[in-house]
């Protein structure tokens, strides 16, 4: 009976393990680089982002500067990486269309993206954090990549 309960919980150990393995390969697999890759927006402040006017988007160059699309504005600002996945962007500007809605995601989004000094990546997941609190979730938008 003993010997069963020590090669069951071994064999439980070795799956958890082989689970854990099976996420970090995923998680390898699926991850893009953070400059060039146009990261889709699908939370911010703990609120789901689903918007009727289009998607928010924010894209980073080699250059240092961001780009991106708000509601029904375009993003454009600098940022810069100072550490190992310490961000910095700012100041964030935008065009001044009138919006038919999605204003305030928007203004919260520069707000973000601007308050933001840490970054972290879960597979094809951007995070962007501030003073250790998750800000905003990005989606790699691979169609947008295919398309390049």
């Amino acid at each position: 009976m003993k010997n069963s309960l020590k090669i069951g919980g071994l064999l439980a150990v070795m799956i958890f393990f082989a689970g854990c393995c099976a996420c970090r390969s995923y998680q390898k697999r699926t991850r893009q680089p953070l400059v060039g890759t146009e990261w889709r927006l699908i939370q911010l402040g703990g609120r789901n982002i689903r918007s009727e006017s289009g998607q928010f988007t924010v894209q980073f160059a080699e250059d240092g500067t961001l780009s991106g699309v708000g509601s029904c504005n375009r993003l454009m600002g600098r940022y810069e990486q100072t550490g190992d996945r310490m961000l910095k962007s700012g100041p964030v500007a935008s065009t001044r269309m009138a919006c038919p809605s999605d204003e305030d995601t928007e203004a919260a989004l520069i707000q973000t993206l601007e308050a933001t000094d840490h970054y972290d990546m879960d597979g094809p997941m951007l995070l962007l954090l501030s003073n250790g609190e998750l800000r905003a979730v990005f989606q790699a938008n691979t169609a947008a990549g295919a398309a390049k």
